[in-house]
């Protein structure tokens, strides 16, 4: 979340930023609102504090000379009863002003290109040329099924639309493209973690998916959700800890499952892969000086392109704009990969700085090396290196072959037995 003195101080910043993503200024609106009101109690109870204080020392004073304090201590016992009444409308208020406050969106970087939807964003580069085919390319959910490595008709008997059952080398292809994605970021420097999937409602806060996406997350009658992301448990490793300057950046990888309801995306992308509620994903996060953070932002987004350059699949960067950008991005780059039977690119990763809006709600921080200085909130940031679902059908798609078959990119042959190709089955 911002830092609350900086809304209060700020608010034509905030405002702006607002109107820049497209958002409604009432949030703004409600915080002042309810942040003044609780300013305004506690100014009224100061002065209340001070009479009781000094009618306190008035009856010392006349319990020593012998005198009737009967009056005074009705009128402590009167303030006294007030004060609590104001103290708990002061807390009520301050509950309030951190919901409204948890509402408010990061501040876009100065960087971010300016515009409202995902046409207005802007395209860094390209890698790749997109493969010119002799046939016509088809579909991955064809591919896979010919194939026989998905199955989406016994998912949906167990478990409705939008999930699916990796068969015989479909589960070895997406264990082998786990570990492959694993074993290059370890080689990067990345350090493994492998988190719980459920998670509680703290953890959930911290990194921004509540309270505003509640509906799209699924959870438990135990109050634990189930991971969207491997960001939200690893970048809650920290929550309510103090690092050393020293110690940073810490850069971690991690592997999970990940589980959304895709609510509101009903007749969008909803055969085969692309939009599944159950999916897999290796994520990279990073904790790091707030110095450093743009630069590290840099190298988080080349070390998930290396991923698609080993894969051998074309693909692009993109810069969202401040209209399309995530709730608690400051700034955000999206990986594309390439779909040559739909002509068209899918987004496979994003690649966000939260600068320390994230660290803020979890109060993650750093203690500076020169001791004097007090403890700073560090900065985090994420991104997708990459998610499984999606590389597997920029796989069938891009290394498709006349005869049904899948040519395997040579990085991924160890992880799949040795193998070269993806076949049809012998009956």
């Amino acid at each position: 979340m911002l830092d609350l003195k900086f809304v209060r101080e700020n608010p034509a910043i905030v405002r702006e930023s607002l109107e820049k993503r497209g958002e409604d200024s009432e949030i703004l609106e409600n915080f002042l609102k309810v942040d003044e009101e609780r300013r305004r109690l506690l100014r009224e109870v100061e002065p209340l504090k001070n009479k009781r204080n000094e009618l306190s020392r008035q009856i010392g004073r006349k319990k020593q000379k012998g005198e009737n304090v009967d009056a005074y201590m009705q009128e402590v016992k009167e303030i006294s009863s007030l004060i609590k009444e104001k103290e708990k409308q002061v807390e009520e208020k301050e509950r309030e002003v951190k919901e409204a406050l948890l509402g408010i969106p990061n501040i876009p970087h100065s960087s971010v290109p300016p515009g409202k939807t995902s046409a207005d964003n802007q395209v860094v580069r390209e890698w790749g040329e997109p493969r010119r085919f002799s046939f016509t390319p088809r579909h991955h959910w064809d591919i896979a099924e010919e194939l026989g490595i998905i199955d989406f008709k016994r998912a949906a008997k167990i478990s409705g639309s939008r999930f699916a059952v990796y068969w015989g080398e479909g589960a070895l292809l997406a264990r082998g493209l786990i570990q492959f994605m694993i074993d290059v970021h370890l080689r990067q420097g990345y350090e493994e973690v492998y988190p719980p999937f459920l998670v509680n409602r703290a953890s959930m806060t911290a990194t921004g998916q509540l309270p505003k996406f509640e509906e799209d997350m699924f959870h438990t009658d135990m109050e634990l959700f189930l991971v969207p992301t491997a960001e939200v448990p690893v970048t809650n490793l920290f929550r309510e800890e103090v690092l050393k300057e020293d110690d940073l950046p810490v850069r971690l990888v991690a592997y999970t499952a990940c589980f959304r309801k895709e609510a509101g995306s009903y007749g969008k992308d909803v055969r085969g892969l692309t939009r599944q509620r159950q999916f897999d994903k290796v994520e990279l996060v990073k904790f790091v000086h707030p110095d450093a953070s743009y630069q590290e932002l840099e190298t988080l987004l080349q070390d998930a392109e290396r991923i698609l350059q080993l894969l051998e699949i074309p693909y692009r960067v993109v810069a969202l704009c401040t209209g399309d950008l995530g709730f608690s991005a400051a700034k955000c780059y999206d990986l594309e990969v390439w779909l040559p039977s739909e002509k068209r690119f899918l987004e496979i990763s994003s690649c966000s700085n939260f600068e320390d809006f994230q660290a803020r709600r979890a109060n993650i921080r750093f203690k500076p090396r020169e001791g004097k200085e007090k403890t700073r909130y560090l900065h985090t940031l994420n991104g997708s290196g990459l998610a499984v679902g999606r590389t597997i059908i920029a796989l069938l798609e891009n290394h498709q072959q006349e005869d049904g078959s899948v040519l395997i990119p040579e990085p991924l042959r160890p992880y799949l037995k040795g193998k070269y190709t993806l076949e049809k089955k012998q009956v």
